[in-house]
């Protein structure tokens, strides 16, 4: 096990007694009310760290910073956030082992996995730099008399980021990177899983020399969430993470027509057909649920498997499914991880169980693993059910964890019909040797990301977001200072 050590480089930083402050204007203090919460590493149960819990007045604190330093930040010019924002990448890159090491201790995902966080958060700061410079707004030839116009971007305000624990830092990075480009300043709230990994960005970003005040971390619970949500001077929620509160969210900032963007949840299909590459296929099931152990929005937790495909086919990802070897993230031969949380690991159970009430049969896991190695840590075996109806609650609610259900179709039509009779819109698969059918396909399936022959593939140059119940808006791409930005047109008459 070659990277299966707890006695890292970053020991002081996973140590019980570690504690942490908020980042208020520029400096890391100590919450109001004095109290801390700790995190638990998902693989042995071990707390660790002790992050501030932080009080109404704290994030009152941390908003009228973030106010106060978008008088300057706001009109700084485009190349001196490009600049402030290139060497932050350059900082995460050369920090990108400590940051991986932090985000795994919080929520329990492969380091292998971790390892790739850090470069792509440097590509997306770069690429957002590049927009900074570049997307500024339009001029054309006024139809009035006598007059000039044109149009310019301005920054809205101070940003709410609000992230959740599956890719703390990769899921920031799209919020934070945009709202600095454009001139925002930024109070973030970490999921109280993994607040310890966004402090230490919060801690580069100072070291890139981006001014006090302009990004903000205050850490605790839904509370601390929710007066973030409710303060008079936000003007803008980034928020990912449950559906729920995603729409409870959008509720409270409509009373203020506050500016909002939403990454919500998912039950994506991932549509098998009889011409498919069956082995590409298998491999297109295990990706999309079990990456991440299924701790992603974008999983393809239903898996949608045409009648005329024999049970040959049945067998064979059974028999792969089972052989994913569970074990320490740390260890660059494991597979799937730990769930990030005991209270997520047993939200997941509790599924597994409706899923059996329904009438469902596992095919494959079900329950949790039997070995010793693995008995402290949150781990649920890769699942998958059977003889599951489109109506039925596992195949309707998302679970977010190691479990997939497998329904069948009949044809294109049916096929279209089943991924399309959810509330969520957020990605599907189609697998067919059938070039036209995939283009058949593509348009009828109701959903922010369809892959063809392919699932989990993205790039932060196209913008991601769902339909219907799996969000609002989009994010990254070339348009993703849009959610940022507002438009001013301006009016000068000769």
């Amino acid at each position: 096990m070659d990277d299966a050590t707890h006695e890292s480089p970053w020991r002081g930083e996973l140590a019980p007694d570690r504690k942490y402050g908020l980042l208020i204007d520029g400096e890391f203090v100590a919450g109001e009310g004095g109290q801390t919460f700790q995190c638990e590493y998902p693989f042995t149960g071990e707390k660790w760290g002790a992050a501030p819990l932080a009080t109404k007045a704290d994030v009152d604190r941390a908003v009228q910073a973030a106010r106060r330093a978008f008088d300057g930040w706001g009109r700084t010019r485009p190349m001196e956030r490009a600049a402030a924002l290139r060497r932050l990448a350059d900082l995460i890159l050369a920090d990108a082992d400590a940051l991986g090491r932090l985000q795994v201790h919080e929520n329990g995902k492969l380091l292998s996995e971790m390892r790739t966080s850090a470069p792509a958060l440097t590509a997306l700061a770069h690429f957002m730099a590049g927009l900074a410079e570049s997307d500024s707004g339009y001029t054309s030839q006024s139809n009035l008399p006598d007059m000039t116009s044109y149009v310019v971007r301005e920054p809205i305000g101070v940003v709410a980021a609000i992230t959740p624990w599956n890719s703390p830092l990769g899921l920031l990075g799209w919020k934070l990177f945009p709202a600095l480009a454009a001139g925002n300043t930024i109070v973030i709230k970490p999921s109280e899983v993994t607040p310890f990994s966004t402090l230490r960005l919060g801690e580069l970003c100072m070291k890139a020399g981006i001014p006090p005040g302009v990004v903000n971390v205050v850490t605790g619970f839904g509370d601390v969430g929710a007066a973030l949500v409710e303060h008079p001077l936000v003007d803008k929620i980034a928020f990912t993470g449950a559906t729920t509160t995603g729409q409870a969210i959008a509720r409270v900032a409509a009373g203020r027509n506050a500016r909002v963007s939403l990454e919500l949840g998912g039950k994506s299909p991932n549509i098998i057909f009889d011409d498919a590459d069956l082995d590409r296929a298998i491999d297109g099931v295990i990706t999309g649920i079990f990456s991440a152990s299924g701790q992603s929005c974008i999983a393809g937790s239903r898996i949608l498997v045409q009648e005329t495909i024999g049970q040959d086919f049945f067998d064979e990802l059974a028999r792969r499914v089972n052989a994913l070897r569970l074990g320490d993230p740390l260890d660059s031969a494991s597979e799937i991880s730990p769930l990030a949380s005991r209270a997520h690991m047993q939200k997941v159970l509790s599924y597994i169980d409706i899923a059996r009430s329904e009438g469902a049969s596992a095919l494959t896991g079900g329950g949790r693993p039997t070995e010793a190695a693995l008995a402290e840590g949150f781990f649920v075996k890769p699942t998958l059910f059977t003889g599951v109806r489109n109506d039925f609650r596992i195949a309707r609610e998302e679970v977010f964890g190691p479990v997939g259900v497998i329904v069948r179709f009949k044809d294109e039509d049916d096929a279209a019909r089943i991924a399309n009779d959810t509330p969520f819109g957020l990605g599907a698969a189609i697998w067919t040797e059938n070039v036209r059918r995939g283009h058949r396909m593509i348009p009828r399936l109701r959903a922010g990301t369809v892959w063809l022959n392919s699932y989990r593939a993205g790039e932060y140059t196209r913008p991601f977001g769902g339909f219907k119940q799996s969000g609002l808006g989009r994010e990254v791409g070339i348009n993703a200072l849009d959610a940022y930005t507002e438009l001013k047109s301006v009016f000068i008459s000769h």
